[in-house]
């Protein structure tokens, strides 16, 4: 049967994707580093990346093999004594291979980053344009080998346990979210720990460097800088690189899941990995329509980026309606070819796969509001963060009256900004649950019943949507991850003194790569909220499943367990962010008394004299020792509290749980990105020569309201993302767990 080998198509999909990325990568190697000074500042950010990178993944490493042990504990244990594996056979390999893939993906950006520097300084000596492509082709092979890898992963596993293992479907589906959750708990430690890190040394050179000692951003004079610099790459680049493979990740293993729900079995499953695929092509043509003009503004450059995104996505659009049709009609083919040979189950895959053949037109709504509800964020996101936007522009005006009017205004405008995009998710959540076969169990007026096929496919709808706006994921990574190197070229071309103008196309870029950072961090964001709705359900689907005939969980919002569970997840939320926040605090604090004490007792440091140089390695090491060891505490809490909550509570309390993650966590995650991207474009809008430009009172203002922000937008808001999908994903694989030592 056809749709029995359309899985195939995953390995195209990820051939295509990582295909492009060495093609990128070996692009960017072609360009020349520059002069001997500026290749000697890259050396020194790629050996403090490459030292805190190693570091890192050997603490993850460790934390993955414990895991490993405790979940091949659980699963091949109990059966020694003739009782149940509390896990499947496959959890302790698929979590694995997950989470190894998801380390890979943050390595090969940072690697890719810290190699593309100091070229696009090069490259900015000569042009904005080629600035720009230098920096954007470097962004793009992590866009690139993030949804390359994360089809592949998906790809390998749907064939060993359907083809060599010849697993039913709920194994499958059990087997793909715990891929999910390796994928979500190395992100958390990728992010948390690059964030606590990039921010640490980003708040202490600024506050000692631009506001105490009034020298310019990365001057060679501030030991910090280059620590600020080697932040950019494993904050900003590879923690967002394992951020998104993590969302795009678990995208996909929620609608994979949902689809056995619905009945849809391998069509069900195709789909996603194919949307995935034109996704990933589509994305390819975009990338060849991203170039500017030099001397062009800001707004011109943003809709340079722009053109590339939409066009990929009007492209996606267009292709998926169509193969929506061909797969749902493929997938009757091979349902009634399964019946009429009599085999096991094919009854019920008829009967969803007519379901899908009537639901393809809701189907394809669903990917186009899922396409568009990511676009209206992103509109949201830019519209509150970009310095070409009146928000940004009325909070520097703010700085005229000092750093604390400056600072208020940027909460206010944080808070304001969350409106839009929960309402869109929540809009378009309900949306893609009508069209996708949802109506029909609402206008039912059954009882809310988690197994009941209508209500699964509404529920593969929201999915779908979400998989549909991470479906060009490739080149949104790739206007995100493209403003740390070019905030690191700025850096480079000011340390090496190159000529005014490059610094002036550097920041350029960069100010452009902090609004499309705060975009990308939206999708993620909004699409991680999709996802994490669509595992809570997973969850619910298999707690009800462990029952006894005949019996459902009491999810009234009433029932104790589920109240205190939902209070214990939105204080979670909280707790997370209070502890990423003061990491950073307590970070910075050490980077201050360095680099103050570099500046008092390295004669002549600060006036730049010749013979005075800084210590640059001891900032590194520092930022470094203090994120390993603060990244810890937030991985685990987010990582305990499933656990804790479904042995005290029960699974009605973990659902409640996981909808105070999932809500709030959404709410303060857009809160804090805005509010720190605001603050960070007010600052560039001021050294772009407004309201009396660098070194101003204004600007020292400004600079105040950018360290305040800094932990907000890089470090915790970020951190979100993870924090649900590795709430839900944990809930999820320890749910024997739950059932068996649940105390309620």
């Amino acid at each position: 049967m056809l749709i029995d080998n359309l899985f195939w198509v995953g390995f195209l999909g990820a051939a295509a994707g990582i295909g492009f990325a060495v093609f990128q990568i070996l692009k960017v190697f072609k360009y020349p580093e520059g002069n001997p000074r500026m290749i000697e500042i890259a050396q020194a950010i790629r050996d403090g990346a490459n030292a805190f990178m190693k570091r890192q993944y050997l603490t993850v490493t460790i934390f993955l093999a414990v895991m490993f042990v405790i979940l091949a504990a659980l699963a091949y244990i109990p059966p020694l004594f003739d009782a149940s594996p509390l896990i499947n056979q496959y959890t302790p390999f698929a979590f694995l291979t997950g989470g190894g893939l998801t380390a890979l993906c943050g390595f090969i950006g940072m690697k890719i980053s810290t190699n593309a520097n100091a070229r696009t300084a090069q490259a900015a000596s000569e042009s904005l344009n080629k600035a720009l492509r230098v920096s954007f082709s470097s962004g793009s092979v992590m866009g690139f080998v993030v949804n390359g890898l994360a089809i592949l992963e998906i790809t390998v596993w749907y064939m060993l346990l359907t083809m060599v293992f010849q697993e039913p479907p709920d194994v499958v589906s059990e087997t793909m979210l715990t891929f999910g959750m390796g994928v979500a708990v190395v992100a958390v430690f990728a992010r948390v720990g690059g964030g606590i890190f990039t921010k640490a040394a980003d708040v202490g050179a600024d506050l000692v460097g631009k506001v105490e000692a009034g020298i310019p951003e990365d001057d060679p004079r501030n030991p910090a800088v280059i620590a600020d610099n080697v932040g950019d790459n494993v904050g900003d680049v590879a923690g967002m690189g394992a951020d998104l493979h993590e969302s795009n990740s678990n995208a996909l293993v929620a609608c994979i899941a949902l689809s056995f729900a619905a009945q849809y079995n391998i069509g069900g499953f195709i789909l996603p990995i194919i949307i995935s695929v034109i996704g990933v092509l589509c994305s390819i043509v975009g990338t060849f329509f991203v170039r500017a003009k030099e001397n062009t503004s800001q707004k011109a450059l943003l809709k340079t980026l722009h053109r590339g995104v939409y066009i990929a996505g009007a492209l996606a659009a267009l292709l998926t309606l169509p193969l929506i049709h061909f797969i749902a009609h493929h997938n009757l083919e091979g349902a009634l070819d399964a019946y009429a040979r009599g085999a096991v189950g094919a009854a019920e895959w008829v009967a969803g796969a007519e379901s899908m053949v009537n639901n393809a037109w809701g189907m394809f709504a669903a990917v186009l509001i899922g396409i568009v509800a990511g676009f209206i964020v992103s509109y949201f996101t830019e519209h509150y963060t970009s310095d070409a936007s009146k928000p940004t522009r009325e909070l520097a005006e703010s700085s005229k009256s000092g750093s604390a009017p400056l600072v208020i205004g940027g909460l206010a405008l944080g808070m304001r900004s969350v409106a839009g995009p929960l309402i869109t998710i929540g809009a378009a959540a309900i949306g893609s649950f009508i069209v996708s076969g949802g109506l029909a169990f609402i206008q039912a007026g059954s009882p809310a019943d988690a197994l009941d096929l209508n209500f699964s496919a509404g529920l593969y709808g929201i999915a779908l949507a979400a998989v549909s706006m991470l479906a060009t994921n490739a080149i949104i990574l790739a206007t995100d991850a493209f403003g740390p190197v070019a905030d690191n070229a700025g850096g480079i071309a000011e340390m090496a003194g190159l000529p005014p103008e490059v610094r002036q196309r550097t920041d350029a870029l960069d100010a452009l790569g902090n609004t499309t950072a705060a975009t990308g961090k939206g999708f993620a964001i909004a699409s991680n909220s999709f996802t994490g709705l669509a595992l809570l359900v997973s969850y619910v689907t298999l707690a009800e499943r462990a029952l006894p005939y005949g019996e459902s969980l009491n999810l009234a919002i009433v029932n104790p367990p589920v109240l205190v569970g939902f209070f214990s997840g939105v204080a979670v939320v909280f707790l997370f962010a209070a502890m990423c926040m003061s990491a950073v605090q307590r970070a910075a604090q050490s980077i201050v008394h360095e680099v103050r004490r570099q500046f008092r007792e390295i004669v002549g440091l600060k006036e730049g004299k010749p013979g005075a140089k800084a210590d640059y390695a001891t900032c590194v090491d520092i930022c470094t020792r203090g994120a390993l060891k603060e990244m810890i505490p937030p991985a685990l809490l987010t990582i305990a509290g499933p656990i804790i909550v479904g042995i005290l509570l029960g699974a009605p309390g973990v659902v409640g749980y996981l909808a105070g993650i999932i809500g709030s966590g959404f709410a303060m995650a857009v809160f804090m990105l805005n509010s720190g991207g605001a603050w960070d474009n007010a600052k560039k809008f001021i050294e772009a020569g407004n309201l009396d430009g660098k070194g101003s009172d204004n600007h020292k203002a400004a600079v105040i309201g950018d360290t305040v922000g800094d932990p907000l937008k890089d470090t915790a808001g970020p951190s979100f993302n993870n924090v649900i999908t590795v709430s839900c994903a944990v809930a999820i694989v320890f749910i024997g767990v739950t059932n068996a030592f649940a105390l309620l």
